[in-house]
């Protein structure tokens, strides 16, 4: 990586990824409900575009969340007691059979790329918070051929389906709008790799 600054698509990129990382983590609490709530629009040219809607209404929802309110959505939905509702696993979406497991092949991925799971981490690698982490820091680091092998690997055939069943989740209020705009943002940046 050079000591250059990104370019600040690219740097709106990873903060988007982290972002997305942190949502799917944990639930947000009231200063990033609150910093959501006045983030900024998304430039001018994009202002019509299906990801600057749904950018538009994560904002609004963020302003009128109630973080403990979103705190048991989220532990509803994606912890629940016994079984979540909606795994944030991506294994789960993207197993071939039952003998293949992605977490081994993400596990591979990321030590042949010296990458590693922080210790403070308490989810598995194919949580979908790790695998955008991941995109942040490729993204951060400009190597663009890691960052489209990286997301048409593990990260775009979950997404699709996970964004789906967060979606048709009737229990997903705020986490409706976050997954409708990671689903847009997902799209632009598979479409953006297809045209490198």
């Amino acid at each position: 990586m050079s000591g250059e600054a990104p370019a600040p698509e690219e740097q709106a990129r990873a903060n988007f990824y982290g972002l997305l990382a942190r949502l799917f983590y944990a639930p947000p609490d009231r200063e990033l409900l609150e910093t959501l709530a006045v983030a900024g629009e998304l430039a001018a040219e994009g202002g019509g575009s299906p990801l600057a809607l749904a950018w538009t209404e994560l904002r609004r929802a963020a302003a009128a969340a109630d973080p403990e309110a979103v705190r048991e959505e989220y532990e509803t939905v994606f912890v629940g007691t016994g079984k979540a509702e909606v795994t944030l696993y991506t294994g789960a979406y993207t197993a071939r059979n039952a003998s293949h497991n992605p977490l081994v092949d993400i596990r591979g991925y990321l030590a042949a790329h010296q990458l590693a799971r922080r210790e403070e981490a308490s989810e598995p690698e194919d949580h979908i918070a790790a695998l955008c982490d991941v995109m942040r820091h490729l993204v951060a680091s400009a190597d663009v051929a890691a960052q489209r092998e990286f997301f048409e690997k593990y990260l775009s055939p979950a997404s699709g389906p996970l964004c789906n069943a967060v979606i048709q989740c009737e229990r997903a209020a705020f986490y409706g709008h976050v997954v409708r705009f990671a689903k847009m943002f997902f799209v632009l940046e598979h479409s953006a790799f297809e045209m490198d």
